[in-house]
């Protein structure tokens, strides 16, 4: 509870979990009396108290700090006039797209505040302390703080016409304070100051007044603000915010409250949800804040939920990259074993909430099989999400690419960007973990740090060849003798596991045996049921354990029901997925197979910054004219971690590749669209490339292939122009129509008609009868050849949707 000046924390009694809830605020708290609550059993060391000293993480760590905390892009964006304009500095309207941009200011200062602590730089911590009074300045008497709202001009349509009004929907109004309120505790944790944390205590302070089982009985909808309110109580003490967290957590799914919908996760009551449904980051999020309720409370409904929903997850849902939610069309989960690659979205920010969400599952049961799934998540989706640069990123981070994905500096919609900046700094705190007698090691990366085990400090450094080389050297440095338990964790592709369940197994099944020294002397190796190695002793100053952990090289295969990859296999090595990129295959990919007899072998490479590549060799597939397929002779190939493609600029990747001619991709003819260049009314040319890709839809809702959109503009007339390299004559245009109906915003369109181009103009051909629209169809319309260089479609859309298209076929 707050009281005046003072702040007296309520902490477990376990004192593993004392000391760690003591490093969220000021040492001097240290001496304060401490009343029991129950939490997690498990505690992490600090990312604070964690020392970085590889050249994989440390690096990241450091160009995250110098680059990718970007508060001069929040700046160029509009992101902070809004806050001037809430505090009354400036005139103006709502400058930005979307109601949640508030939140990246506030994922901005937590991901410097954590920085800070690694990092201490005078001039970004005096950068936060502007923004933050910035921050407070916009809040308004009572604690509201919402600054489309405040500004009061130029009001986004998605925050209602009252206060709260559209909380269900898609205001963002909790979602907003969730990241302020994570924001204001990782501030103080880093500095001591209360100034953004007093900021949060008001805004809390007024939803907790106005939201409640005999108050307004309305959830989030879009989860986030349970997270930052289960935080504040770990701070504060207050019983309250704890308790409006479950609240808000429990009321989803109710009768008569909300706008149920498996969108949100709100179709039925928490506890009563067995799969993974709708939006991937707002079911992340959801799910790690029932683990932290869960964990103080001992709610074992929650737990069975969250257990019941990681299952679903990882035995028929979860990507092989580590990323979650298979589509676009409402970033969303997709059916079971509904895994596409190249249109595969797994955000960023899902992954990030992956990490979160098993991280706290460890610390709940033990179990390392939640670290396999984190550290698969950390280092490719999560690191796919940034350019080695620090300064573009991804929001989707698919598994294959014609080239028409590429990192951006920027987004409309910018939530990942921040994420990433908050995560790597905060990546330390996943490596260490302790619980009276026992001292895990969950990552191996070079590191040091010190625990205390019965009130011994034991000094540990970690020297890990990770993620290139499995050779792990730990010193175990205790001031005195002491007893103690080292669980070692064991990774799942030590043991053939490349994830928890069935989902994905190597085509080579072997269980290469691995060594263990203590002091120079071999130990028995045997990993227990949770995944770890126990090393139970007396441990005594100068101790040294070895690790030799193999890193072969594995063929991975699918479930034979995830039909995206039958026929396929990817290649992996230790914690790492690798992946074909184009700059290294003479510019093509997707039309190689490969013979997964043959053998693949990991060789240092200068590229990318110093990695190790996996060579091998494939062949390639190419479609003629008439139909027919051609294949090449061996030739090299070479696979780079999934992570670092497109550090090198657009092209072709891909991460499963066809074992057989059956399921490759062919290179495609040389029709008259292939060779044409394709421009549209849109600015963005990479999506086109879909047009001439000559893959043709199981129907029209198929997202398991790329396709081209308008979305979201509607009730407009759009055009696709073919400029051909020569005259060519024409008599016939087919497209397939792109309609994700009934719950995406794309609808077959409300005409469409055929010019060809005539000297500088334009001239409509002479249809032989009405132009078809239909869905799950080719629609095709014949005309009087005409011979020209140019085709241009008029596509006219529906007054309230865009319209789509997956392919363009000219004869």
């Amino acid at each position: 509870m707050v009281c005046g000046n003072l702040l007296i924390l309520f902490v477990p009694a376990n004192s593993s979990t004392v000391r760690y809830l003591l490093s969220l605020i000021c040492p001097l708290m240290t001496a304060l009396p401490l009343a029991a609550q129950q939490d997690y059993p498990i505690t992490p060391v600090s990312f604070s108290e964690v020392r970085i000293q590889d050249d994989f993480w440390q690096p990241k760590i450091r160009t995250n700090h110098e680059v990718t905390i970007a508060i001069a892009k929040s700046q160029e964006s509009g992101r902070i006039d809004n806050f001037r304009m809430a505090a009354g500095r400036m005139e103006g309207a709502f400058c930005t797209e979307y109601p949640f941009d508030d939140s990246d200011i506030y994922k901005i200062i937590e991901a410097a505040s954590y920085s800070l602590q690694t990092f201490p730089d005078a001039g970004m911590e005096a950068q936060v302390d502007s923004l933050i009074e910035l921050v407070a300045a916009a809040q308004e008497p009572d604690g509201y703080l919402y600054t489309t709202r405040t500004i009061g001009e130029n009001v986004h349509p998605w925050a209602g016409n009252e206060r709260w009004e559209l909380v269900h929907e898609l205001s963002h109004e909790l979602y907003n304070l969730g990241h302020l309120y994570e924001a204001a505790v990782a501030h103080y944790r880093a500095t001591g100051k209360r100034s953004l944390l007093d900021v949060a205590i008001k805004s809390a302070d007024l939803v907790d007044a106005t939201f409640g089982a005999k108050k307004l009985r309305d959830y989030p909808g879009h989860q986030e603000v349970e997270l930052g309110l289960v935080k504040l109580f770990r701070v504060t003490g207050e019983q309250r915010y704890l308790d409006l967290a479950k609240f808000f957590l429990d009321v989803r799914g109710r009768p008569g409250v909300g706008n149920p919908k498996q969108y949100d996760q709100s179709h039925l009551p928490v506890t009563e949800q067995s799969a993974a449904v709708g939006h991937a980051v707002r079911g992340a999020y959801m799910w790690t804040a029932m683990a932290d309720v869960a964990a103080i409370t001992g709610d074992s409904a929650y737990r069975r939920a969250i257990d019941r929903i990681w299952h679903d997850i990882v035995d028929s849902k979860y990507y092989l990259n580590g990323g979650i939610g298979a589509t676009g069309s409402g970033e969303a989960f997709g059916d079971a074993y509904e895994l596409p690659n190249m249109t595969a979205y797994a955000e960023t920010c899902a992954g990030v909430g992956v990490v979160r969400w098993n991280h706290r599952l460890f610390l709940m049961t033990g179990e390392s099989k939640y670290i396999d799934v984190l550290e698969r998540s950390l280092y490719n989706n999560v690191l796919d999400g940034v350019s080695l640069s620090g300064d573009h990123f991804f929001y989707p981070n698919p598994l294959a690419s014609m080239g028409q994905h590429e990192r951006r500096e920027w987004f409309g919609c910018a939530c990942c960007p921040p994420n990433v900046a908050r995560t790597l700094p905060s990546m330390p705190e996943y490596i260490y973990a302790f619980r009276d007698e026992d001292i895990y090691v969950n990552m191996y990366v070079s590191s040091e740090t010190e625990v205390k085990v019965e009130g011994t400090p034991i000094r540990l450094q970690q020297e890990s060849g990770f993620p290139w080389e499995g050779t792990v050297r730990l010193s175990v440095d205790p001031e005195s003798p002491v007893q103690a338990r080292l669980r070692l964790r064991v990774p799942g592709y030590v043991r053939n596991a490349p994830t928890p369940g069935d989902l994905y197994r190597y085509a080579d099944p072997e269980l290469p045996a691995f060594t263990v020294t203590v002091n120079g002397s071999i130990v028995p190796v045997t990993t227990d049921d949770t995944g770890y190695l126990t090393l139970d002793r007396t441990w005594r100053p100068g101790d040294r354990v070895e690790v030799d952990l193999p890193f072969a090289v594995h063929a991975v295969r699918a479930d034979d029901r995830v039909s995206a990859d039958s026929g396929r296999v990817a290649y992996e090595r230790g914690p790492l997925v690798y992946a074909a990129e184009w700059a290294d295959n003479d510019g093509e990919v997707l039309n190689l197979i490969v013979d997964e007899s043959t053998p693949v072998r990991a060789e240092k490479s200068g590229e990318l910054g110093g990695v190790y590549v996996l060579r091998g060799q494939a062949k390639s597939v190419a479609r003629q004219l008439d139909g027919t397929l051609t294949t090449s002779a061996a030739k090299p190939l070479t696979l780079i971690p999934y992570h670092l493609w497109n550090n090198r600029g657009p092209g072709e990747m891909a991460v499963w590749l066809p074992t057989t001619v059956e399921s490759a991709q062919p290179a495609p003819a040389p029709t008259l669209t292939y060779t044409s260049t394709i421009t549209s009314s849109l600015d963005d040319a990479k999506p086109l490339i879909a047009l001439r890709d000559q893959l043709l839809p199981k129907h029209s809702n198929d997202h398991s292939i790329p396709y081209f959109h308008w979305w979201p503009r509607k009730d407009s007339r759009e055009w696709i122009q073919l400029d051909f390299p020569a005259l060519a004559n024409v008599s016939k245009v087919s497209v397939y129509w792109f309609d994700d109906g009934p719950d995406g915003g794309c609808r077959i369109p409300a005409d469409w008609h055929v010019e060809y181009r005539t000297g500088d103009g334009w001239s409509p051909v002479e249809a032989n009868g009405d132009y078809p629209i239909a869905k799950d169809e080719l629609n095709t319309v014949t005309f009087s050849t005409v011979q020209t260089d140019g085709i241009r479609l008029l596509v006219d859309l529906p007054e309230d949707f865009a319209a789509g298209l997956y392919e363009v076929i000219l004869e």
